[in-house]
């Protein structure tokens, strides 16, 4: 069960912040080669399908063909959820998790082989799991799992329901932390799951219970506190985003 909490907010999981480096500046400049790639096989039409016509991971049944899901219109720009692809993905996927506000939660720093080995384990799976790139009108930054909670083993720790879908967050460049991003995508990716999962009544997450930041973002993003639960890794908050309280939250 990786992180649902890792860098939603601004990196105070390793209680210090970090300004914005050059690094972190160059990445969001000098993504339009990325995002044309990407939008390759991401036509607005939401096709799901390689230029050979090969389906693309994700897609399966299980969470209902994420790659056909449309973009969300959000506060913040246009953000689209790419499964992920590990020959275009995989350089960009593990410099995030080598930050250092990352690792501590996300513990796959080292060379881009952990970062694989955590990808493929979803990617050759039954689609229990969908790793995804956030992007970010055009801009890739971030990284999701969309994942089957209900038969994730997190469903031992709680009282899941059928079709529970949960979500994990990672906000890659550290310019894009700490000023109501993750609240806004959380929100957003959330209410994506709602619309393309009709089965699922319940969005949940289980963040640190000691992160604070990620608790309030989840909170600001229209998720409730549910319960305190004892992970194998962790105590974490259980949030919930509910189907019937989504316009009221």
């Amino acid at each position: 069960m990786p992180p649902t909490d890792a860098s939603t907010t601004s990196g105070t999981d390793t209680g210090t912040t970090r300004a914005p480096s050059n690094e972190d500046t160059l990445e969001l400049r000098l993504s339009d080669d990325l995002a044309a790639y990407l939008a390759e096989d991401a036509a607005p039409d939401g096709g799901g399908t390689d230029p050979g016509g090969a389906a693309l991971s994700g897609t399966g049944e299980l969470l209902d063909h994420p790659a056909d899901w449309r973009p969300a219109v959000t506060p913040v720009g246009m953000l689209r959820l790419l499964p992920v692809r590990l020959e275009r993905d995989l350089p960009l996927i593990t410099r995030w998790m080598n930050d250092s506000a990352v690792a501590s939660s996300w513990k796959l720093a080292g060379p881009e082989e952990v970062t694989a080995n955590h990808l493929r384990a979803q990617l050759d799976g039954d689609g229990r799991s969908v790793p995804c790139l956030g992007v970010l009108d055009g801009t890739p930054m971030s990284y999701w799992e969309i994942y089957r909670a209900d038969l994730d083993p997190i469903a031992r720790h709680y009282p899941a329901r059928p079709h529970d879908t949960g979500v994990h967050l990672l906000i890659g460049p550290v310019a894009g932390r700490g000023r109501g991003l993750g609240s806004a995508l959380l929100r957003a990716v959330a209410d994506l799951v709602l619309d393309n999962r009709p089965s699922c009544a319940r969005v949940v997450a289980e963040p640190d219970l000691r992160n604070f930041p990620s608790v309030s973002a989840f909170l600001t993003a229209g998720f409730r506190f549910s319960a305190e639960v004892d992970l194998p890794d962790k105590r974490a908050a259980l949030m919930i985003r509910d189907r019937l309280l989504r316009d009221l939250m």
